[in-house]
């Protein structure tokens, strides 16, 4: 899967539009966390210090797209950009039309210019809608606002590059439909979306071994895909979070009030079965009575009695998951192990990241899949002590299944070495 880069393309003089994720939190106006701006620094600077002309659009939030709406323009975006980068950078309040191709136009070599919000267009995201119902497929009328709207980003273009992990997993307009309008030698990726491949990938195709799995979170559902594919890549699982009792049910095990997906007990037994004993599953878990902050709690093993929920795992458990990481090759995790942002319901979770952080400086590969994980060890400061945090939590998981983005697949492969 590799691609050929923005570092390896001439961009002197040349107009980049390159798609990011600087789909960042919000409060009252003001960036919050700007770390996904941060992240893309290093594909703009390419870009910026070669002499190219970049022109950078996203998304921001979940607008009706209908229009503008002030509460998710991108124009604060501009402005923290513009002091992460220490100089101007110029904001469009439109990404199509005459106002941009006359913005776009007046981009000078070295010069950045952020777009407005994709998504006050809804062109943007109407296929991946229909992806995900199959009774609302675009209409005749539909596809010609998509084509509109994709021809009209494609000719701000001289390259394309897609730097936005995290929405490579959808077939949005300005991550397929532009792309493939650039056409071949001119749609590349950004150093952010190589760093993910490399490591992704690395990950699935030739691990370091022992290879461990970390899988947490609320559903088994929203990991069965991603356990089949690892089942046939990891020397060992390591399953917690409410998933967990899905599993510890299956095997008979009483679950007093824990969560638990009933119709997904058959789906349990048969990746049990098909594990062995590489699959791990807590022992013992902290319980409480309710989720709230600083609950009285129990740790129970073998069993949960009625009236109380598992709502982390339990020591013993944490000490086994900690032995298997500790002799790794390659750790990926995804899912916390416990409803961390509750504490005391946190510790598994902030154990298993120090563990891996322990992991990394003896040669551990550790990736960490995005989301919550992610969010996890940012809060506990590990985040330096990883080898690779995803920037998709939703994109990483796919990935971990198996499946192939086609937004990435249509991208310029990179030349072979000689």
């Amino acid at each position: 899967m590799a691609k050929k880069t923005i570092d390896e393309i001439d961009v002197q003089g040349r107009r980049v539009l390159m798609r990011v994720d600087f789909n960042v939190p919000l409060a009252d106006g003001e960036i919050t966390d700007d770390r996904r701006i941060e992240q893309a620094l290093g594909s703009i600077r390419s870009v910026i210090d070669r002499g190219g002309k970049l022109i950078l659009m996203s998304h921001l939030g979940r607008p009706a797209g209908t229009g503008p709406e002030a509460e998710f323009s991108l124009q604060p975006v501009a402005r923290r950009l513009g002091k992460l980068l220490g100089r101007s950078v110029g904001f469009c309040g439109a990404c199509v039309g005459a106002e941009a191709e006359a913005a776009v136009k007046a981009v000078a070599p070295g010069s950045v210019l952020l777009l407005e919000n994709l998504r006050f267009h809804a062109a943007e995201t109407m296929i991946d809608k229909a992806k995900k119902n199959p009774d609302k497929r675009p209409t005749a009328e539909q596809r010609r606002q998509i084509d509109d709207f994709a021809r009209g980003l494609a000719a701000h273009a001289d390259v394309y590059c897609n730097d936005a992990f995290g929405t490579c997993h959808r077939l949005h307009a300005s991550m397929y439909d532009v792309p493939l309008l650039a056409g071949a030698g001119r749609r590349v990726c950004g150093r952010l979306v190589q760093k993910e491949l490399r490591f992704l990938g690395d990950a699935l195709t030739e691990p370091k071994r022992p290879f461990i799995a970390i899988l947490g979170g609320a559903k088994v559902s929203d990991k069965i895909g991603v356990i089949e594919s690892l089942l046939k890549k990891a020397n060992a699982i390591l399953i917690g979070g409410a998933m967990s009792y899905t599993f510890l049910a299956a095997k008979g095990e009483r679950i007093g009030a824990s969560l638990c997906e009933r119709d997904k007990l058959g789906v349990a037994k048969r990746l049990m079965q098909a594990a062995g004993d590489r699959l791990l599953l807590p022992s013992d878990s902290v319980c409480a009575a309710k989720l709230e902050k600083n609950a009285a709690t129990r740790v129970l093993v073998g069993g949960i009695d009625d009236g109380l929920a598992g709502f982390d795992i339990g020591p013993r458990t944490i000490e086994r998951y900690g032995e298997a990481i500790r002799g790794a090759g390659c750790v990926v995790w995804n899912g916390p192990m416990g409803v961390f942002e509750t504490p005391p319901f946190d510790a598994g979770t902030l154990a298993v990241g120090r563990f891996l952080a322990d992991a990394t400086p003896r040669g551990a590969i550790t990736i960490i899949g995005g989301g919550d994980s992610a969010a996890a060890v940012e809060a506990a400061g590990l985040a330096e002590q990883m080898t690779h945090i995803s920037t998709g939590g939703g994109a990483s998981l796919e990935f971990l299944e198996g499946r192939t983005f086609a937004s990435i697949d249509l991208l310029d492969d990179a030349e072979a070495a000689p």
